[in-house]
């Protein structure tokens, strides 16, 4: 008989916090979309069921690049599998599992809403989740083991390395130091060119041209709605293709990572990043092989007597087993109701031309060229999210569930999961402070250094007042007058609150800001 969940390890916990099994071999494992790895089978020939829900689509407009890719690879492990799997197209997932006459076991989901479902469900083994390097029980061991203490990630990171040996001599970082974020944020090159070769494309086939189909189908009837263009499909949607994806990586841009991993160029737009949060999001590699093939990369190259950059190879590990890791667990860790934080009280709606991805509407070089990569691909890099995107809703006020939810559905590698704590904590500050020590709000000068967008822009980066003022700039000090009560606690505001009180027309500059709103910029 199927094995129940655990109760809760304390009374009163959420079940959904529960210490679940590891393990159910002997059931058929039911596999959400972003669960397609092997890593989510506890056997290669393990009975597997997938679920196709057009509703999931229909609930929301979803980029379109984006419903493509979650379909296609479902499709696609589907017919990996071939009799192995049982593949539905229903309504809701109830339909699928009242279909099948077998024991079925599923690995716990990653979002609130998906983990009650499975939870609710009679009969149904829910395991513990995969798919992260730390397991929920380690990092709930670590976190407990902080007191009252800030959960930071670079204290977590740290533990995580130590935890699985990850470029580690001994008991010290190798190389001596444990962070080198510090190295990896040089200014663009002048002229606009990193380097690199362009990343390795994976080609469509017929599944794609099947899914293609069936979303413009969808489309038409009225039964979807989409935001975003269609195009080749830019993501792996095999594991086959992300392995092939993460080998192109490693061998062609590893290396020039870390210097520029915060810069933005408008010819560049995939720097040298890996592009492979997509493939890591539907499950199709394990966090763990990316991260150890990283580092075996790295020793083989010392080895050789040629060692890769040590900042390069250190930040993109920090990526998958620092920020990604601490994202996924503070999601859990931070509760139901995290999201619902509006510290800064904002409750401005999403703006029409940033909902629709319309580059066109505006003016401002970087928010264009910005809104048109996104609106092209599904897809930017962080900082572009974080400094562009984030930075102007955080500078208007928008509100911050909504913008979760934006980025949610714009993005080919959004979830639920990796959106929440990224928006409401990070990007909008609206935890108050939680998961990062101030808000990232910047002027217009820190676009400027780290990018090529400025200098062809009809704004002045050193302007705050008058027709070619720069939004962010202008914002930027608009947005600090605005919330001087609410941040003047937090010691790291200090010097810029107080620069408030020395800026001449600080009144005109909030009034101009007041006017221009969340209208184009």
């Amino acid at each position: 008989m199927p094995q129940e969940p655990r109760t809760p390890r304390r009374p009163g916990e959420d079940p959904a916090l529960a210490a679940f099994p590891a393990r159910a071999p002997d059931t058929r494992r039911w596999c959400f979309a972003d669960q397609l790895g092997p890593h989510f089978l506890d056997a290669p020939d393990q009975p597997v069921l997938l679920v196709e829900s057009k509703a999931v689509f229909a609930r929301r407009r979803f980029h379109r690049q984006k419903a493509h890719l979650v379909l296609s690879a479902l499709r696609h492990r589907a017919a990996e599998l071939g009799e192995q799997a049982q593949l539905h197209r229903v309504q809701g997932y109830a339909e699928a599992l009242d279909r099948v006459r077998e024991p079925v076991s599923v690995c716990a989901p990653t979002t609130w809403s998906s983990r009650d479902h499975v939870l609710r469900r009679p009969g149904l083994t829910v395991l513990a989740a995969r798919g992260f390097v730390a397991t929920q029980e380690e990092f709930a061991a670590w976190a407990g083991g902080r007191g009252r203490g800030r959960l930071l990630m670079e204290d977590f990171y740290r533990h995580n390395r130590r935890r699985h040996d990850v470029l580690m001599d001994g008991a010290e970082p190798v190389g001596g130091r444990w962070n080198l974020d510090h190295d990896n944020r040089e200014p663009p090159p002048r002229d606009g060119r990193i380097g690199v070769p362009e990343p390795w494309w994976p080609e469509e086939d017929d599944i794609d041209a099947q899914v293609r189909a069936d979303l413009d189908r969808w489309a038409a009837d009225g039964e979807v709605a989409f935001v975003g263009d269609d195009g080749p499909r830019l993501f792996p949607a095999t594991r086959a293709e992300a392995l092939h994806r993460l080998r192109d990586f490693l061998d062609t841009r590893l290396g020039a990572f870390g210097p520029h991993e915060d810069a933005m160029l408008a010819g560049e737009r995939w720097m040298a990043h890996s592009l492979l949060s997509p493939a890591l999001n539907l499950g199709l590699l394990d966090p763990v092989e990316v991260v150890q093939a990283a580092e075996q990369r790295y020793r083989d190259s010392v080895a050789e007597g040629d060692p890769l950059p040590l900042n390069s190879v250190e930040g993109f590990i920090r990526q998958v087993m620092g920020w990604r890791d601490y994202i996924w667990h503070t999601y859990w860790h931070l509760g139901r109701d995290f999201r619902h934080g509006n510290a800064l009280a904002a409750h401005e709606a999403v703006p029409d031309w940033l909902a629709d991805l319309d580059d066109g509407a505006v003016d401002a070089a970087c928010m264009s060229d910005v809104l048109g990569d996104l609106r092209r691909d599904g897809w930017v890099h962080h900082i572009p999210r974080l400094m562009v995107l984030g930075n102007y809703a955080l500078q208007r006020g928008i509100d911050p569930l909504a913008m979760t939810d934006w980025f949610h559905r714009s993005f080919v590698d959004g979830y639920d999961w990796v959106m929440v704590a990224n928006v409401v904590g990070m990007s909008q500050h609206a935890d108050g402070g939680r998961v990062a020590t101030r808000p990232y709000a910047s002027g217009g000068a820190y676009i400027d250094r780290m990018s090529d967008y400025c200098r062809g822009c009809r704004y002045d980066p050193r302007k705050r007042l008058g027709e070619d003022a720069c939004p962010f700039t202008a914002g930027y000090w608009a947005f600090l007058e605005r919330n001087r009560e609410r941040l003047a606690p937090n010691l790291r505001m200090r010097r810029a609150l107080q620069g408030l009180d020395r800026l001449k027309g600080l009144e005109e500059v909030v009034e101009q800001e007041r006017l221009r709103g969340t209208g184009p910029i």
